[in-house]
């Protein structure tokens, strides 16, 4: 992309930095330390982590957006660019991701939060995505067979910084490592790795629904 433009972008995002990177610590803590998700024998949530996006990064994807059309600059980069700053959250098993949107929605409801865009679960297995949707999350399903559950928030309407939040299991999150090394930022053009990483979403999902199983087998023996 044009260097003048890069140098504007990355100097407004360099003068929103702090309040990006405060924001970016504020929802991890949330995670990383609310006692309904952490506490139990299983906690719901098993660990996070958070990123603030590279520059190498952020330049692909304003490559791609331009290419695709989009107006981007220096003054609506807050707006286009919504995944600066990101948490992601591991859980176990599918059904603990109830209890993560829960209190998402409730931190939002409680004004601490506002939604940049509506939650929204990416699946393309039906059992997954009947669930997501039974939660009254938006479902779309991936060709990619790429599998997650994403939110965008911001901490007022008119705020600068938004985080991205990513959801997904620990079989999730395994799946993603292989295909973001492997499939992004620019998609594979080799048809065996392409299939190799569709038959390993399969292994994923069955990993997902056996521990699913396991976990309602032991609480209906403990109970």
């Amino acid at each position: 992309m044009d260097a003048e433009l890069f140098k504007a972008i990355t100097d407004a995002i360099d003068s929103r930095r702090q309040v990006l990177e405060l924001f970016r610590e504020s929802v991890h803590h949330f995670f990383e330390r609310h006692p309904r998700l952490i506490t139990g024998p299983l906690p719901t949530v098993h660990s996070v982590r958070s990123r603030t996006k590279g520059l190498n990064s952020l330049e692909d994807k304003l490559d791609r957006k331009l290419q695709d059309g989009e107006s981007i600059n220096a003054g609506n980069i807050f707006s286009t660019i919504t995944d600066l700053v990101g948490v992601r959250v591991l859980h176990v098993y599918q059904e603990q991701v109830g209890d993560i949107h829960a209190a998402i929605l409730a931190h939002v409801d409680a004004g601490e939060w506002v939604f940049h865009e509506g939650p929204r679960a990416y699946t393309w297995d039906p059992e997954a995505r009947d669930y997501m949707e039974s939660l009254g999350l938006s479902v779309e399903v991936k060709d990619s067979f790429y599998t997650s559950v994403h939110y965008v928030v911001r901490p007022r309407p008119d705020a600068a910084a938004a985080c991205e939040i990513q959801v997904r299991t620990l079989f999730e999150e395994a799946w993603g490592e292989i295909d973001h090394a492997i499939n992004y930022p620019h998609p594979t053009t080799s048809l065996a790795n392409g299939e190799q990483l569709r038959v390993l979403a399969r292994l994923v999902s069955t990993g997902s629904r056996l521990a699913t199983s396991i976990f309602k087998v032991h609480d209906s023996e403990s109970n």
